[in-house]
């Protein structure tokens, strides 16, 4: 299990106590994945002088920040708006039920996350309302 960096005093200087004290270094599975390592990231790049091993520590987690970023992207590199959703939806402890009743229909939400349906632009909105972000984030180019 993750602990918050915030609940950690000072940062650990070896990569066996950052490891101990944070989290082991692995593929991010999910949102609240992401979320605890971009804050561990935050926090290693703030300090003026890093040791080597924070230095390690830094470029593992990176990498797997980046790997679950490029996965958000399509093949050309824009961001693919099923994943986009359910990344949003992973943060909020959505459901596809939970998706429906904010687009007003219980199915479409599961139709939409296994690529039966696409996002109209009505529904866009909606969902740019419901996670206060912009609409063009659900939309295909």
């Amino acid at each position: 299990m993750s602990k918050s960096i915030d609940s950690v005093r000072t940062i650990p200087t070896t990569f066996a106590e950052l490891c101990h004290q944070l989290f082991w270094p692995r593929p991010l599975r999910d949102a609240v994945d992401y979320h605890n390592a971009a804050e561990v990231v935050d926090r290693l790049a703030l300090l003026k002088r890093r040791t080597g091993d924070q230095e390690d520590y830094l470029e593992a987690i990176s990498t797997f920040i980046e790997k679950y970023d490029k996965e958000l992207l399509d093949e050309q590199g824009r961001q693919n708006p099923i994943q986009t959703l359910r990344f949003l939806m992973e943060g909020h402890d959505m459901t596809a039920s939970d998706l429906g009743r904010i687009l007003g229909n219980r199915s479409l939400g599961a139709a939409i996350l296994r690529g039966d349906r696409a996002v109209s632009k009505a529904n866009a909105i909606k969902l740019a309302e419901h996670f206060k972000v912009s609409a063009a984030l659900f939309l295909a180019v």
